[in-house]
């Protein structure tokens, strides 16, 4: 299998976190776009529908034309303005919910001219903060009533949900991989899946790869992967690799056994790195876990995985490490 590459466009320039508001001067989007096209791997970039990008959105669409860039997704922006605190799509005032409605549809028109037919919805302000604050049985049904209106108006859109177990509230309502792919079949539509975000699966306690199998074994509901890295106690949005590096090599060994084809999107915040710089390590990584993968053979770890032996799993794990890339 050979993977598609792709990076959330912003985070190829600057990041911002809440304790230092700007740790490098910003970079215009035909800045970004030339830094994004100047990675050699990455063919392709995700969009968030802020409304400074909105406002340009025809010019960013001709730049990225220029730089042979596919727009792979647009996500939604349900979580960087204040009418969404009490969520979007789970929130219990109906105006509310359907502004994040109209949100949407205009997104998915935006997605058509781009040429896209992939919306991810990543819900970061749709959860509580604290005990007996919410109604989970109103709000989890507002939520799946919505993105089911939404599969149904768009049939032919395939809707991502992107899950993650907090921040920026304490608990958010699609908060693992399990309950993404539950609110995907609570639709009963074929065009709602998951995104996979590796850090946010981390964190989730999860393991990555077995979430893999979880979406191929529940109808094929993996939809879109982000990758970055992190110590699973935050979502650090680290470089690539980094850190769960065997968590990586079994991650990629599944998306080939599982026949995925969708793109793998780096999706990092480098506070403190140059974010091409970082980005364009990621892809490095990325690069090198797929060939080390091939070159090491699907059919040996097959074996080893048929014997359910740890101990040749680990002895496995070592010779994986030590393979040489032709």
């Amino acid at each position: 299998m050979n993977y598609k590459y792709s990076v959330f466009l912003a985070n190829v320039g600057t990041a911002n976190d809440r304790y230092c508001a700007e740790y490098a001067k910003p970079f215009t989007f035909a800045r970004l776009i030339e830094r994004a096209a100047s990675i050699p791997q990455l063919s392709g970039v995700d969009l968030v529908a802020t409304p400074a990008l909105v406002a340009v959105a025809p010019e960013i669409r001709r730049q990225l034309a220029d730089a042979k860039l596919k727009t792979v997704s647009i996500a939604l922006d349900i979580f960087t303005e204040p009418k969404w605190k009490q969520g979007s799509f789970s929130s219990r005032d109906r105006k509310v919910r359907e502004a994040a409605m109209d949100h949407a549809r205009q997104v998915v028109g935006l997605l058509r001219s781009f040429g896209s037919d992939l919306l991810t919805i990543w819900p970061g302000q749709d959860g509580f903060d604290y005990l007996f604050q919410s109604d989970y049985l109103a709000e989890r049904a507002h939520f799946c009533e919505c993105v089911t209106r939404l599969a149904e108006e768009f049939p032919k859109i395939r809707i991502a949900l992107e899950y993650k177990p907090r921040e920026p509230r304490t608990h958010s309502y699609v908060q693992n991989a399990g309950t993404a792919l539950l609110t995907a079949h609570m639709t009963g539509r074929k065009n709602v899946g998951v995104a996979l975000d590796l850090g946010h699966s981390l964190m989730a306690y999860e393991n990555p790869a077995d979430v893999v199998a979880m979406c191929k074994i529940h109808g094929d509901k993996l939809f879109h992967v982000h990758i970055n890295d992190n110590f699973m106690f935050a979502d650090d949005d680290l470089i690539a690799g980094s850190v769960r590096t065997l968590e990586y090599l079994e991650f990629y060994y599944w998306l080939n056994r599982t026949g995925y084809s969708g793109w793998i999107t780096i999706d990092q915040f480098p506070y403190r790195e140059d974010g091409r710089d970082a980005c364009a390590e990621s892809a490095e990584w990325l690069g090198y876990f797929e060939t080390l993968i091939k070159t090491f053979g699907l059919a040996r770890i097959n074996q080893v995985i048929k014997t359910k032996n740890a101990i040749a799993a680990s002895r496995m794990m070592r010779e994986l490490l030590k393979t040489r890339i032709p």
